[in-house]
């Protein structure tokens, strides 16, 4: 993923003369990343996507360090996030680095009177709690529980809920988030020992075509700075499109585990990746089948990387008194494993149920001020003593 695709109306070449029954001609746009060599996708407006009546004065949205450096192991309860209507004010940055922005959100309510567009960023959103469906120039995407919402930079969207108890995983990537390249062969195409294939991903449906002008808002996230655009032109005024850069769903649930009869490493669970980090899925899966397998993870040391796990649902069990929403952050350079009791209680059970995201950044993350609001306490101290976490 992902894979060419294509919606509405659009003429027979690139770049040609396409006009509508009037005899007015469309207004194309090459939409991608990387100059002109990323994936890339055309997009035929209504009217020009240039029409910008006014700009804003800009507001920094940069998340406030607490931690610059940082050797504990910590722990979060990211449910204990303030709910806030908006859904641009409710995300909580928790982790930063100079590769990615990590966070939480609680929106209560739709973006009914503006867009959003990331115009540095690739945007991953795991849906935890709600549903809803994200409208874009592409098109719909429906969501729901366990979704991830892949969105490449630059992509204005809209989100509109179904429910008001919503809580999201987020991750902003100052690279493309794309699936493993191990995964797929010389074509692009998934392999068959891959975990998930081409029919597990959702691209946008319902391609609706805006024939509106007044004042729209879409409010521009740049390097840390939200830029308020007025445009005379609603940003949803495409009649068709085609290309491979677009935004698209995929749900946990899809993701096929891989087991083996000893314990696998955390590899097997990766679902996507960017530069200096990786995303993983752990979903149920049958446990080692080996007649003297330990299923509990051995302890292993974190050199080259932080760890970041956000505990969605189910019995952990390496780890103990674990919540829903609990993130966990092991620190590259110091050593983790199972909690107290965890190997013995693991060995002769044959399948987990636990559900986790877990996120690798190859480079440290400091800590923000938002984060200590929602710290557990001591945390680094629960390997050598039992603890109830709140």
């Amino acid at each position: 993923m992902p894979v060419y695709q294509s919606a509405g109306k659009i003429p027979s070449k690139r770049h040609i003369v396409f006009r509508n029954e009037n005899g007015n001609l469309y207004h194309e746009e090459l939409f991608g990343t990387e100059g002109f060599t990323g994936l890339s996708s055309l997009v035929y407006h209504l009217h020009p996507p240039t029409k910008v009546l006014s700009i804003g004065k800009p507001v920094s949205v940069k998340p406030e360090i607490a931690l610059e450096e940082n050797m504990h192991a910590m722990s979060f309860l990211s449910f204990n996030v303030e709910p806030e209507n908006d859904f641009l004010d409710s995300r909580k940055t928790i982790f930063v680095n100079n590769d990615l922005e990590c966070g939480v959100a609680a929106p209560g309510i739709s973006m009914r009177d503006y867009f959003y567009k990331n115009a540095t960023a690739d945007e991953m959103l795991f849906i935890h709690k709600g549903s809803g469906t994200m409208k874009t120039m592409f098109g719909s995407l429906a969501f729901s529980y366990g979704d991830y919402l892949i969105i490449p930079r630059g992509i204005v969207y809209q989100i509109h809920f179904d429910t008001e108890d919503n809580h999201i995983l987020f991750l902003e990537s100052n690279s493309p988030i794309e699936t493993p390249d191990r995964y797929r062969n010389n074509y692009g195409q998934f392999l068959e020992t891959s975990p998930f294939c081409e029919r597990d991903f959702r691209a946008p449906t319902n391609l609706e075509t805006h024939d509106e002008t007044g004042e729209f808002l879409v409010k521009i996230k740049k390097r840390g700075t939200m830029w308020d655009y007025f445009y005379e032109t609603h940003p949803f005024d495409v009649v068709g499109w085609d290309g491979m850069s677009y935004p698209y769903a995929f749900s946990i649930f899809n993701f096929e585990p891989i087991t083996g009869r000893i314990h696998m490493p955390p590899p097997i669970h990766q679902t996507f990746q960017g530069k200096n980090f990786v995303i993983c899925s752990f979903v149920p899966r049958m446990y080692d089948y080996h007649p003297e397998a330990i299923p509990a993870p051995y302890h292993h040391s974190n050199i080259d990387s932080d760890e970041i796990l956000y505990y969605v649902e189910g019995d952990f069990m390496s780890r103990n008194n674990i919540q829903k929403g609990q993130i966990t952050l092991h620190p590259g350079g110091v050593p983790h494993g199972p909690h107290p009791g965890a190997i013995e209680r693991s060995i002769g059970k044959k399948e987990t149920k636990e559900m986790a995201v877990m996120i690798d950044p190859f480079n440290p993350v400091m800590i923000t001020k938002d984060a200590m609001k929602m710290e557990v306490k001591n945390y680094f101290r629960s390997w050598i003593e039992e603890e109830i976490l709140s």
